[in-house]
């Protein structure tokens, strides 16, 4: 599951847990998904106000897809939440370019401290 990518678009979101493990979407993938979820909001625990960048519960993330129209990726990203080691699964917005500037609550710090982990290394 790992670094997957359906057909050859690249990855404009990834959603990450704890451990690395990671779904992409490509951006049709993403609009469907921010679309048919009412842009996750439900399952959002954090988010920066300028891009797609967010926290998520795994357990609403599950009941949000659940509730949804079908899909892309959708049974993907609940192995993901169902399989994460923590509570949370991490919502990176892969062009945006954003500095996150305006993400003031606690949650940036939790985020951060999660990407860099992974991406980091």
């Amino acid at each position: 599951m790992s670094g997957y990518v359906a057909g050859v678009a690249p990855a404009v979101l990834a959603f990450l847990d704890d451990e690395g493990e990671e779904v992409l979407l490509d951006a049709e993938e993403a609009a469907a998904l921010f679309a048919l979820t009412d842009n996750l909001d439900a399952a959002t625990v954090s988010a920066c106000p300028r891009c797609r960048s967010r926290i998520v519960a795994v357990v609403a993330l599950v009941d949000v897809l659940a509730a949804a129209p079908p899909v892309s990726r959708s049974s993907e990203l609940v192995e993901l939440a169902d399989d994460a080691p923590t509570l949370h699964l991490y919502v990176r917005d892969l062009t945006a370019g954003c500095d996150h500037a305006t993400w003031r609550d606690p949650g940036y710090a939790e985020w951060i401290d999660a990407i860099e982990d992974l991406v980091g290394s």
